[in-house]
């Protein structure tokens, strides 16, 4: 990677964990403000943890299969661009440095070409889609319905602050590039989709009786 390019590596030494400081529901943002935990930058970067999270148990369960092992690797590249993300949401506008760590147009196209590539061999879809094909789908369903909270939380953020375009772009992407690994997935493991049936509701089945 050119270095004049490339992001400031973390310097930092987490030696304690507990510090008391957040007892009083306030944290600390990069720049050093301190602001109520139930703020709306600091619900939308810890959605995007929270993201993180089921991300990297996708990820593991993408790593189990060969057949599915090639996301696991491009999981494993959204786990640092969120990362890389959640460290632009913590910080003020003023306060962001040059080689700051943060989501680029790069990883808004880069997710756009893999949604291409992955949906071409996909058949079209007749119905709307269900959770659920395979445990591995499910996760990253579950990972899209987080991303799109994300996303709503940074528009609503940037409504009343300044959030890098980049970064809202970035979760619209990821959010359809989940849905396509979602289907991806099931092709790949030669499972069927669970397709929505609206009549197997308990109304629909008692009117076929």
């Amino acid at each position: 990677m050119n270095s004049e390019k490339s992001f400031n590596e973390p310097r930092l030494a987490l030696n304690r964990i507990y510090t008391r400081g957040g007892d009083s529901g306030k944290t600390s943002l990069v720049g050093g403000q301190r602001v109520g935990k139930d703020t709306l930058r600091i619900d939308c970067y810890g959605t995007v943890d929270e993201l993180n999270s089921f991300v990297g148990m996708a990820r593991l369960s993408a790593e189990e299969n060969p057949a599915t092992s090639r996301l696991g690797l491009i999981l494993h590249r959204v786990q640092h661009e969120l990362f890389n993300l959640g460290s632009i949401l913590a910080t003020k506008p003023e306060d962001v440095h040059p080689k700051q760590p943060r989501v680029t147009a790069i990883e808004v196209t880069q997710l756009e070409t893999e949604i291409d590539e992955m949906n071409e061999g996909l058949p079209s879809l007749r119905s709307f889609v269900l959770p659920g094909g395979c445990r591995l789908n499910a996760e990253l369903h579950a990972c899209r319905t987080i991303c799109r909270r994300a996303e709503r939380i940074a528009v609503a953020l940037a409504h009343d602050e300044e959030v890098p375009e980049e970064a809202i772009q970035y979760l619209n992407r990821l959010s359809d590039a989940l849905f396509v690994w979602s289907r991806w997935v099931c092709q790949a493991l030669q499972v069927p989709e669970t397709l929505w049936e609206p009549n197997r509701a308990a109304s629909g089945e008692l009117q076929e009786k």
